[in-house]
């Protein structure tokens, strides 16, 4: 069993509701994925992803990047809600920030033992999250976008990073990939790792996307990503 909990926050006079999923009948404390989904936020198939990783003994909640009573039910209201707040990134990381405040503030979370975890746009923004200092132990990225304004910010990660791209994805250019590296070399105290997987177009962990060439769920690279996830988690937390 699992419970769902509603966790409701303020900012800049907006009502933010995350959503916490946690093992039934359970008493101490237990590692814990902040995990942000992709641009059409909290929905059924992002709920399924963390309950996913709930049955391996992880609490996880779920971002509110929109807010309450913004929820997209269709692409055109994700991109109208996602854009504004991709171009600025220093409110991204606010509301990251603030979610992740959430999380640490649960009884039961272990706070040694936190990362974060995001799908497309939420790569991105799990990402900036790790630029904006996070003091967690991993940020973990599934076709996000890879860039940033200001790349100086990567000398404040202090979580390990893994970063997964599909190799045939159109939204994210060579350029883009290169100019990561380039970011994470900058600073040689990051552990990171960036995973290019061949024949994947973007959002293969999208059991829904079925756009070939673009946007595409691709079954072997979506269980091969996860088992990188849940191999650096368990190095990094047992």
């Amino acid at each position: 069993m699992i419970n769902q909990t509603n966790i409701h926050y303020q900012h800049n006079n907006q009502t933010f509701e995350s959503l916490l999923l946690s093992p039934a009948n359970h008493s101490g404390k237990l590692p814990a994925l902040l995990m942000t989904p992709n641009w059409l936020g909290i929905t059924e198939e992002a709920i399924n992803l963390a309950k996913k990783q709930v049955q391996k003994g992880y609490i996880v909640l779920i971002t509110d990047l929109y807010g309450k009573t913004i929820r997209p039910k269709n692409n055109q209201e994700a991109a109208d809600a996602m854009t504004p707040l991709k171009n600025d990134r220093q409110e991204m990381r606010k509301r990251m920030n603030l979610a992740l405040n959430k999380l640490l503030e649960q009884p039961n979370v272990d706070q040694q033992k936190i990362a974060a975890f995001g799908f497309c746009f939420g790569g991105g923004c799990c990402l900036e999250l790790a630029r904006s200092g996070a003091d967690i132990k991993a940020v973990i990225s599934f076709h996000g976008n890879l860039d940033t304004p200001d790349t100086k910010d990567a000398q404040q990660i202090k979580a390990s990073i893994l970063a997964m791209n599909g190799a045939n994805d159109p939204t994210i250019p060579e350029s883009q990939i290169n100019d990561f590296f380039k970011e994470m070399k900058s600073a040689p105290h990051i552990d990171w790792q960036f995973i290019n997987y061949g024949r994947a177009v973007h959002g293969f962990t999208d059991e829904t996307a079925n756009e070939p060439g673009f946007k595409q769920y691709n079954k072997k690279v979506s269980k091969r990503s996860f088992t990188a996830m849940n191999t650096l988690l368990d190095e990094l937390f047992k």
